[in-house]
């Protein structure tokens, strides 16, 4: 029996086909640095206040009222609406270079950029006022713009545009539900490695974390700027 006219014959992919050949690579490459990114850009995005009253010295265990809650997280509430203007800057900025720099190499900067804020703010716990304060607002900041011109908006690119047309809706697919894993995991453990390992400790796996970002993204690399969706399989 002979298909209507137009219709198209296409033979359904296996999932397994993201883990074979050439598709392993850009399975990698769409995956592992978006679930890395999401360690660090889920951790700081949600905790920022917690980060910055416990940074500052602002803590305080136990509130005696209402008046004394807000008064006690009003000035982390603040540092971090002053922080968070970066990632509206950041992401601007990304939009404006994603098609001139191209997304390699903003994912690559932009891990990096991310790593030095993180140290940044991990060096400011052994400092004193007012260069305390410089550093770790400033290495919030810092991470808040690298995060959205690299790795926080090249991820969501890469993942629609590196995989060919036969397997492009599985791979980027996959590679977001294989990111969420790391967000999902970064909001249970989080404030649970906070109290017991302390500040410093989480800040400088997050750096690690974000270094290997950009290691991942240059060893695997696939560049897709100015390459139509249709020549990728090729």
């Amino acid at each position: 029996m002979h298909r209507p006219q137009g219709e198209a014959t296409q033979k359904k992919v296996p999932w397994s086909a993201l883990f074979r050949g050439e598709s392993l690579r850009r399975t990698v490459l769409a995956s592992v640095p978006w679930f890395l990114q999401d360690l660090s850009t889920y951790g700081i995005g949600i905790f920022t206040p917690t980060i910055l009253a416990k940074a500052l010295g602002h803590e305080i265990s136990a509130a005696p009222n209402i008046s004394a809650l807000i008064a006690r997280d009003l000035p982390a509430a603040k540092g971090a609406a002053l922080v968070d203007i970066l990632l509206i800057v950041g992401i601007l900025v990304a939009v404006l270079l994603a098609d001139r720099v191209g997304r390699i190499r903003l994912q690559i900067l932009g891990f990096i950029g991310c790593a030095i804020g993180l140290g940044m703010a991990a060096l400011s716990l052994h400092a004193t006022e007012p260069v305390r304060s410089l550093l770790l607002f400033g290495g919030f900041m810092l991470f808040n713009f690298m995060t959205n011109i690299g790795p926080n908006a090249q991820t969501y690119l890469l993942a629609g545009e590196v995989f060919p047309t036969a397997i492009r809706g599985k791979g980027a697919g996959f590679a977001a539900s294989f990111a969420k894993i790391g967000a999902v995991t970064t909001a249970f453990l989080f404030p649970v490695l906070l109290a017991d390992a302390g500040i410093h400790f989480l800040l400088i796996i997050l750096v690690a974390s974000s270094l290997l970002g950009a290691w991942v993204t240059w060893q695997f690399r696939i560049e897709t700027t100015g390459v139509s969706l249709e020549d990728i399989g090729r």
